[in-house]
């Protein structure tokens, strides 16, 4: 009863993210219940990332929690789009160069390719600083700022077939620090990917610095296989 009259009221925008919920005392005198029963509501509201309990300072309505998917074909934005966040992209550059020995490694013979480099802006926030190298040049003069990079690759008739994602943990450094607004030293995610085509050409190779105070990673272990998400932070 506690926890759904709180999520209403939560999803229904009558309690604001940001906004702090009474004491503890005054709910549970409110809802008629001990305070344990009110904890157990609010430790489950916590778990649905609805309610950030913060000790020292109280209860408050979690921002929106937002998730990608690791084990599927669509990117960052693409996830995040469909679930109805607000996501921006910002393009920083985007240039004909030469690859640099990482990606390059990955193409084989190519002397030229897209130099991708993009923002993402959460609900405004920035959250992921992304460069990435395309093969081929029919991207050189697309519009990205507002399509899926491989939305854009198959307007141009080039399929996607597969990817290889790591990611491992690491920190800011001074020039990722000053386009994601954060200290040098703040705890991020560190993602390469490589996309391949129908014939296993890598098609994309990029590098993504996914800031860890506003993303983690989760799975949920089934008979069936395993699921993995990027969620977002309170």
């Amino acid at each position: 009863m506690i926890a759904d009259d709180l999520s209403t009221k939560i999803r229904g925008g009558e309690l604001s993210p940001g906004s702090a919920l009474p004491p503890q005392k005054e709910l549970s005198a409110r809802y008629g219940v001990t305070l344990a029963t009110l904890r157990q509501a609010l430790q489950q509201l916590e778990d649905d990332g609805l309610l950030s309990q913060q000790p020292g300072r109280g209860t408050f309505v979690a921002e929106p929690r937002a998730a990608y998917r690791l084990d599927s074909l669509r990117g960052f934005a693409e996830d995040l789009h469909a679930q109805g966040r607000l996501v921006a992209t910002q393009i920083l550059e985007q240039t004909v160069a030469q690859p640099p020995a990482w990606a390059a490694a990955h193409f084989g013979d190519t002397f030229h390719a897209v130099r991708l480099e993009r923002l993402r802006l959460l609900a405004g926030h920035p959250a992921v600083h992304q460069v990435s190298w395309v093969y081929g040049l029919e991207l050189a003069k697309a519009d990205l700022s507002g399509v899926s990079l491989y939305a854009a690759l198959a307007e141009h008739g080039i399929a996607v077939h597969r990817a290889s994602e790591a990611v491992r943990p690491g920190l800011l450094d001074q020039a990722t620090a000053a386009l994601l607004r954060q200290p040098v030293g703040t705890p991020a995610f560190l993602s390469e990917r490589v996309t391949y085509g129908l014939d296993d050409q890598a098609l994309v190779v990029d590098r993504a610095t996914i800031l860890g105070t506003m993303m983690e990673i989760r799975t949920e272990r089934e008979v069936s296989g395993l699921s993995m998400q990027w969620v977002q932070l309170a």
